[in-house]
C-alpha cells in the first residue's frame, strides 16, 4: 500500500509506494509541463553517452575484469617518453655563441694553389669601344677592379711582371677606365662574364686577379690583390 505524504496525501491508484525521500510528487495534468525538465534529461544523457564513447576510443573505459584500462599506462608512457626526448633535444641541439664571447673568424683567402680551368673566349672592349678577344692578350695577369680601383696594387704587379706578361685591367659597364701604368691595358667587362667565370663576389676595396699561362689555363686566382710576394713566382713560371 502506498504511503502517505507530507500533506497525508497517498499515491495515486495503481502507483506503487515511492520513496519517502523524494518528497511530494505532483503529477501534473498537462504534459508540456515537463517538456523543460525532459529536455534537461536528455541533454545530460547525451553527455555522458558521447563521454562514455570517447573513454571507449582512448581505451580509458573500465575493463570487464575490473582492472585498469588500457589507454592509461600507453597515455603515461607517452608522456614520459615525449619529457625524455625533450629533454635529450635540449641537451644535444647546437646553441647559439654567447653575446659576450669572441666571434670566430675565418680568414679572408688570398690565393688558390692550383690551377682552376681555361679561361672563357670572352670579348672585351677597350676605351674606344672596340672589341678585344681576352685570349688574345694570354699569358697575362688580369685585375678586376670593379669593386675597386686598386691602383697602388696595380702598378706593383705591372712593375714586377715579367716581359711577355700582359697585366690587364677590366671594369664593369662599358667604360675601360684610366690606364693606371705603362704597359697595363684597361679593359671593360659590359655583360660581366668575367666576374661570373670566377663565381667570386664583389668586395668593396679588392680586386682579384687570375694568372692564365699562353694555353688559357687559370693557373691561380688572387681573391685579394696583395702583396707581390705572394704570386711573384707565377708570374715568373707564366713565362716561361
Amino acid at each position: 500500500m502506498g504511503m502517505a505524504d507530507a500533506e497525508g496525501q497517498g499515491p495515486p491508484d495503481g502507483l506503487p509506494d515511492l520513496p519517502p525521500e523524494w518528497g511530494r510528487v505532483v503529477i501534473p495534468d498537462d504534459a508540456s509541463e515537463l517538456t523543460h525538465e525532459a529536455r534537461q534529461i536528455r541533454r545530460e544523457l547525451r553527455r555522458r553517452r558521447q563521454r562514455a564513447v570517447w573513454r571507449h576510443r582512448l581505451g580509458l573505459a573500465p575493463r570487464p575484469d575490473g582492472r585498469p584500462p588500457l589507454g592509461l599506462p600507453a597515455l603515461v608512457l607517452l608522456v614520459s617518453v615525449l619529457i625524455t626526448l625533450t629533454g635529450l633535444a635540449a641537451v644535444v641541439w647546437p646553441r647559439s655563441p654567447r653575446s659576450g664571447g669572441s666571434p670566430t673568424v675565418v680568414p679572408y683567402p688570398t690565393a688558390t694553389p692550383a690551377a682552376i680551368g681555361p679561361l672563357p673566349a670572352l670579348d672585351l672592349v677597350d676605351a674606344a669601344d672596340s672589341p678585344v678577344p681576352l685570349r688574345g692578350l694570354l699569358p697575362a695577369m688580369i685585375v678586376l677592379v670593379d669593386a675597386c680601383a686598386c691602383t697602388e696594387q696595380v702598378i706593383q704587379a705591372a712593375a714586377v711582371a715579367p716581359p711577355g706578361i700582359t697585366v690587364v685591367t677590366v671594369t664593369g659597364g662599358r667604360e675601360a677606365g684610366a690606364t693606371p701604368a705603362p704597359g697595363v691595358r684597361a679593359l671593360a667587362d659590359p655583360a660581366g662574364g668575367l666576374r661570373d667565370y670566377i663565381r667570386l663576389a664583389a668586395h668593396p676595396g679588392t680586386a682579384p686577379a687570375l694568372l692564365v699561362d699562353r694555353e688559357g689555363t687559370v693557373v691561380r686566382l688572387v681573391p685579394e690583390l696583395g702583396p707581390v710576394d705572394e704570386y711573384r713566382d707565377v708570374l715568373a713560371h707564366l713565362a716561361t
